[in-house]
């Protein structure tokens, strides 16, 4: 445990907030005590003892791992407090109401030791008003440290310092948050709604507004305030959904009572009739009827039109998605400027897009000096706490000043003073990166010790070579022993692989340096392979294609796999079928906590191709499995296209490691964990050895083709899925005549074959064209 460390924890108050938080610890390795009120009634459970069983049944799960709850231990209030006289850190997530924190923090003071570090979860409450009443020693040791919900899973903690505040409180505060519990701290001053709600909420209702003001349907809007914007795919109507309807409506509420009277949001803030309908009659959202978005009893999707109460089907994607989102998501692909696409023209699609980004940009640059002089702060604010790809000061900058202006003034908003001047935002000087604060002075971007974002590092470095899918670069100088070092970075849409991405990988293993991490911070590491190329193929019967397009990416893991220097693979986000085949061919992995590994082609009719089995089958066999169960393992993995949302559950399908790879909590710090596996490896590094492998008996067929048929009696499986499966098994069971055995290159060659079979048929047609023109597969 190291000096920044906190040796005993409590949370106060089970709630979404406490508990998430309680999680995040124990995910983070430690043990927690959750408090909060008595039971209702004698013999039933407490609400912290529910709280467990909650984090047991979430989906997404906020526990990496079930067994994780043996790390959090419960109690009461009334009954336990008095067990906090030798903690070092509270954290208070009850209620938000004044009086009952107050009183709360009255009785720590009496309890907790004088080193003993409290904090608030509160987003509404300013902190000289939490602790008014309290002694001037309490006041030393308080601050705010706001986390996002769902607390897992989204990097902001706004840290909030009170004026008596002391700087070594809220330093051990930040830097255990970053490097223990995996946060993107973002310091704030004590302002209404700090700077993630005060902006992103803000966002949401401009979307709202302008869309019913320019006539644009739910999905419209949606498609358009989403990934074109560099904003996450649900828009705004469906993260509306996401987060409740009618929680949204407190949200909007409780920003509108505390914001100053001549705040730009009251235009926004107020009430809609339609939204209070919809909350009246049970629709607010996925954890109700529906709200937006309702979907039947038969998985039919209908959206709700603006102005109106009868639900109409959604239209499919493709025909649902404007012409200019279209353009600026192929504009994304190809490393162009999406805005472009969205804000040219004079249709009321380019019309929306340009007043919701004049007036929220404009809100934006508000803030600056009276909320912080650093627009860094609000840039990371919006990208760790709503997931923007870009923060808003990134955005102008990519608009212009001229265009700025012009946005501007077509929204009727005042510009503020920080936006009158033609100077950007950000910019390299020399190598440093570069940001304007309100005096209009350039300082360097300010990020913790041993924190990478490759985005932004990558502006000042130019590619050895690149295409439109991947780049290859040197990185040196990030670590005293280690240089000369070669990144891979994916960056297709979603980081499909294709041919482009596997000739990137080829170069870096002729040009290796000396060593090679496979990374992108993305919010994901890589879906798959592209799937249009196989569709293409298949519409054209150019089944020697596929194989060669195959035996290209093959080749190029493969040589991945032998490179004479040490190979990292460093995913965050989904790294999931042609992705993980990369990653399954690095040396080792550093793994994000949150990331989600595994192969996942069954779901689309056909099977892993680019060595995927072959790995897991080999995996298997290492981990001290015989070579039927190896097999059979495998099998299962791979058939039903198991993923694990944790490297601890990776590790249970052996798609992740412990005596190889190393888990990272803070997807910022994935570069330099990997900088320093390859500097441990350097000195002593030799490939491995090419492997081969027995066959698993050819009797296990029968064993496979029965559990499937008994599947399919039940109605659990579609025909089609024993197809798959016995796809999948026939790379690793005996054939007539084999020998029993089988080098490397012979599963490599299986692995196509049966990919080739499958993609004959059908049902995998069908299962492949669902998913590109639906976004999800279907069985047929």
């Amino acid at each position: 445990m190291t000096q920044s460390d906190f040796s005993k924890i409590a949370v106060i108050g089970a709630g979404t907030m406490g508990s998430g938080i309680a999680a995040q610890i124990a995910n983070a390795g430690h043990d927690v005590l959750l408090l909060d009120l008595d039971a209702h009634n004698p013999g039933d459970k407490t609400p912290a003892e529910m709280a467990i069983d909650r984090l047991l049944a979430s989906d997404p799960p906020q526990l990496m791992d079930k067994k994780f709850t043996n790390r959090i231990s419960t109690g009461t209030i009334d009954g336990d407090l008095e067990k906090l006289a030798d903690y070092d850190w509270v954290i208070e997530a009850v209620v938000e109401r004044l009086d009952i924190k107050k009183a709360l923090y009255k009785r720590l003071d009496d309890i907790v030791p004088a080193h003993c570090i409290i904090s608030s979860n509160t987003s509404t409450i300013p902190i000289r008003l939490l602790v008014e009443d309290m002694p001037i020693a309490f006041k030393k040791r308080f601050a705010i440290t706001h986390y996002f919900n769902p607390v897992r899973y989204m990097r902001l903690l706004e840290l909030v310092r009170g004026s008596e505040t002391e700087a070594r409180i809220i330093e051990k505060l930040a830097d255990f948050n970053d490097r223990v519990l995996g946060k993107g701290v973002v310091r704030c001053a004590d302002t209404p709604g700090f700077l993630g709600n005060r902006v992103g909420v803000f966002a949401l209702q401009v979307g709202i507004d302008e869309a019913f003001k320019c006539g644009l349907s739910v999905e419209d809007a949606d498609a358009l305030m989403g990934r074109p914007m560099g904003i996450p795919k649900t828009g705004v109507f469906g993260l509306y959904d996401l987060i409740g309807i009618d929680l949204m409506v407190d949200v909007v509420a409780s920003l509108a009572s505390i914001l100053p009277e001549n705040d730009a949001f009251h235009a926004v803030g107020g009430k809609n009739p339609m939204i209070d309908a919809m909350i009246a009659n049970g629709y607010t959202g996925d954890k109700g009827k529906g709200g937006f978005y309702v979907t039947d009893d038969d998985e039919n999707i209908f959206v709700r039109p603006l102005g109106g109460a009868e639900l109409l089907p959604l239209k499919p994607v493709k025909t649902t998605l404007p012409e200019s989102a279209s353009k600026a998501a192929e504009a994304t692909a190809q490393r162009a400027e999406p805005l472009d696409m969205i804000l040219a023209g004079d249709d009321i699609n380019a019309r929306f897009c340009r007043r919701v980004l004049g007036r929220v940009l404009a809100y934006a640059a508000s803030l600056i000096p009276a909320v912080t002089n650093n627009p860094q702060d609000i840039d990371d604010a919006m990208k760790l706490g709503f997931n923007w790809i870009r923060g808003p000061f990134e955005l102008i900058d990519a608009i212009g000043y001229e265009r700025m202006q012009s946005l501007m003034s077509e929204a009727g908003v005042t510009v503020p003073e920080v936006l009158k001047t033609e100077s950007p935002f950000y910019q390299l000087q020399g190598s440093s990166l570069m940001v304007r604060d309100a005096a209009k002075k350039y300082n360097p971007v300010m990020l913790p010790t041993g924190v990478i974002r490759f985005h932004m590092t990558r502006r000042s470095m130019t590619p050895i070579i690149s295409n439109n899918s991947a780049s290859l670069f040197v990185l040196d100088g990030f670590a005293q022993s280690v240089n000369d070092l070669r990144l891979i970075e994916f960056h297709s849409k979603a980081n499909a692989l294709n041919d482009e991405s596997m000739e990137i990988v080829a170069a870096a293993t002729k040009d290796h340096g000396s060593g090679i991490i496979v990374h992108n911070d993305a919010q994901h590491f890589s879906a798959g392979v592209d799937l249009n190329a196989f569709r293409a193929f298949i519409e054209a019967e150019d089944w020697d294609g596929i194989d060669k397009f195959l035996a290209r990416f093959q080749d190029a893991v493969c040589a991945l796999k032998y490179t004479p220097v040490p190979v990292i693979g460093a995913p965050s986000g989904l790294a999931v079928g042609g992705g993980f085949e990369v990653l399954a061919h690095c040396d080792k992995l550093a793994v994000h906590s949150n990331s989600v590994l595994g192969l996942v082609e069954a779901g689309v009719g056909v099977v892993p191709g680019g060595g995927g089995i072959k790995e897991t089958f080999l995996r298997w066999q290492a981990a001290g499995k015989n070579v039927d169960d190896a097999a059979w393992k495998t099998w299962m993995n791979i058939g039903y296209g198991a993923t694990g949302s944790s490297p601890n559950l990776s590790a249970k399908m052996q798609y992740f490691r412990p005596d190889h790879d190393e888990a990272v909590m803070n997807r910022d710090r994935l570069l330099t964990k990997a900088i320093s596996m390859i500097g441990k490896m350097q000195d002593s590094y030799r490939a491995p050895d090419i492997p081969s492998s027995k066959l698993a008996d050819a009797n296990l067929a029968d064993k496979m083709a029965g559990f499937m048929q008994e599947g399919i009696d039940r109605g659990d499986f579609m025909p089609h899925d024993k197809t798959v499966a016995m796809a999948i098994a026939s790379v690793m069971l005996q054939r007539a005549g084999d020998g029993g055995e089988i080098d490397e290159q012979g599963l490599y060659d299986r692995e196509r074959e049966a990919f080739i079979t499958l993609a004959k048929t059908k049902e995998t047609y069908i299962r492949i064209s669902s998913m590109l023109d639906n976004g999800s597969p279907v069985r047929n």
